[in-house]
């Protein structure tokens, strides 16, 4: 018993070091990024990155057109049906009408009647942007717990601009004390899951989109690159 407690134990804990770090480098992580500022004091900083063979301007369309009912957020299909059912399959093409984003839009990540999304608080168009809610609470929670969090997607061009650095990190605070161990124990590892996804998801379609792109701009508002 207790070696399957400590097994358990040490499985729970390499869960959480990948939910914090996944593939990302220690420089990354001691970056300052786009967004830091709006939850400046959190309990929990996750870092995720990737590196994408394609240009910068081939991996921001897929960036911003995610949300729910909207591209949705490309993880696996099996993993939406599972967590999401409600959610559409992700895009894997590029939405003209949804490649307009600007500061203060609502990204809706769950149906209208749970009021749930990011407000797009930051922007840098084409390299960075940074997302806020504190709605990411079933309804019957949120006059007995809260949740103020933040989402950053940065890209760093590199090897002259050819390749990117796609940088994922969330800040956030929690209470009371048994949602924010909840939060440590399980929206931490499962952050792993679905970030991982989420960076592969993006990676496939930018680097699919750079193949066969057309033009000097892998994007230009001209649907035929789509």
């Amino acid at each position: 018993m207790a070696a399957m407690f400590a097994a358990g134990a040490l499985a729970e804990a390499v869960l959480i070091r990948l939910g914090q770090t996944f593939s990302s480098t220690s420089d990354e992580r001691a970056m300052r990024l786009l967004g830091d500022d709006i939850v400046p004091n959190p309990q929990v900083v996750t870092n995720h990155a990737i590196t994408i063979d394609a240009p910068p301007d081939c991996v921001w369309p897929w960036l911003v057109q995610m949300g729910w009912h909207r591209a949705g957020w490309y993880t696996a299909r099996w993993v939406d049906k599972l967590l999401f059912p409600l959610n559409w399959p992700s895009a894997n093409r590029i939405i003209p009408e949804l490649q307009h984003i600007q500061i203060g839009d609502f990204i809706p990540d769950g149906a209208p009647e749970t009021k749930t999304g990011l407000i797009v608080e930051q922007l840098k168009p084409g390299r960075a942007m940074a997302l806020h809610s504190n709605s990411h609470l079933p309804m019957s929670w949120r006059n007995i717990a809260s949740l103020d969090w933040s989402w950053a997607f940065v890209l760093l061009p590199i090897d002259g601009g050819r390749r990117t650095r796609f940088l994922f990190r969330s800040r956030w605070v929690t209470s009371p004390w048994w949602f924010t161990l909840s939060g440590w124990l399980g929206i931490v590892p499962a952050d792993f899951i679905m970030s991982r996804d989420m960076l592969n998801g993006v990676k496939e379609r930018s680097e699919a989109l750079a193949r066969r792109r057309s033009s000097a701009s892998c994007y230009n508002g001209n649907p035929s690159l789509a």
